[in-house]
């Protein structure tokens, strides 16, 4: 999964659907560059959240895409 911003209320969200899950607005559809990148993901690469009770992976600033947290790797 991916997450973009919205361009209604400016909120960084996953993009789980057709719309904003802050403000309800309609998202625009993704670009066609963006889901090239996006399979092209190497899997062996990510990191998963130190939070035992979470199933996402840490961004490029260390935090996590799905809860939030930082990550901590003495966790």
């Amino acid at each position: 999964m991916n997450s973009i911003r919205c361009q209604r209320c400016g909120e960084t969200i996953l993009r789980l659907g057709s719309f904003c899950y802050k403000c309800g607005i309609e998202l625009e559809a993704p670009d066609q560059d963006a889901a090239a990148d996006q399979e092209e993901t190497d899997f062996s690469k990510r990191v998963l959240c130190s939070d035992g009770s979470c199933i996402g992976v840490i961004n490029e600033e260390g935090i996590c895409k799905v809860c939030g947290k930082p990550y901590t790797p003495d966790a």
